[in-house]
């Protein structure tokens, strides 16, 4: 992660980390080990170039900055010569998710790098603990400072089988975006005008949103099921 006018900072990942990453920051996302690395991207879309999606803004690669400028230009930004300007772009073949070569060495990750960047929702205290029905993780200013910049807040809620998270809205006009991390269950969503505008059987790899002011209240099956949301309010 390169934060604006900030140092480079090598962060390791796991299970259950929560990234803030602010307006304008640039990242590089690189799984050294040999098994499957899921990361879930949610965030403010508003303001992209096409309402609704994420912007995706490449430094390198098939289609980043430099592809688009002349090597004359490129040359004298870098301080090389025009040979090595080509050689430089056109052997950035790859466009978004690469393969890299087994000699290629990636900076290590600094373990105070974390700071300030990273909440791990899976070992943090726990914001609410009821014996048999659940456990309630919330991502806000208090242990991640940076998600003020942000505007958004989250939390990680896990139900055992058939437990039920009793209707519940936010009082601030937030909106939430819920994502299925795992198990199944029911989900109904209230309008403000008391019509149901939703019922149905969510599972591991769903996402549904919530609107403001709207009520929701789910029902998980005898597995029970946990979900990541994203909230609009980073309080």
């Amino acid at each position: 992660v390169v934060l604006p006018e900030k140092d480079e900072k090598v962060i390791g990942i796991r299970k259950g980390d929560a990234i803030a990453l602010p307006f304008g920051a640039v990242t590089w996302w690189y799984n050294k080990e040999d098994t499957e690395l899921i990361v879930l991207f949610l965030g403010d879309t508003s303001k992209g170039h096409k309402a609704g999606s994420f912007t995706d803004f490449y430094l390198t690669g098939t289609n980043g900055i430099f592809t688009g400028f002349s090597s004359e230009f490129v040359s004298r930004a870098w301080d090389v010569d025009e040979t090595t300007v080509k050689a430089l772009v056109g052997s950035q073949s790859g466009k978004g998710i690469v393969k890299l070569d087994g000699s290629i060495k990636l900076p290590e990750p600094k373990k105070e790098d974390r700071d300030r960047l990273v909440y791990n929702c899976e070992e943090a205290p726990l914001d609410v603990d009821i014996k048999n029905g659940g456990r309630v993780v919330v991502l806000n200013t208090k242990n991640l400072p940076l998600v003020a910049e942000i505007g958004l807040g989250a939390d990680l809620v896990k139900l055992d089988g058939g437990a039920m998270c009793s209707p519940g809205f936010s009082c601030d006009s937030a909106l939430q975006v819920t994502y299925i991390v795992s198990g199944s269950g029911r989900v109904q969503v209230v309008g403000v005008d008391g019509k149901r505008v939703l019922e149905t059987t969510v599972k591991a790899g769903q996402l549904f949103i919530v609107p403001r002011f709207f009520v929701v209240s789910k029902i998980c099956d005898p597995d029970g099921m946990s979900w990541f949301s994203i909230i609009t309010t980073p309080e």
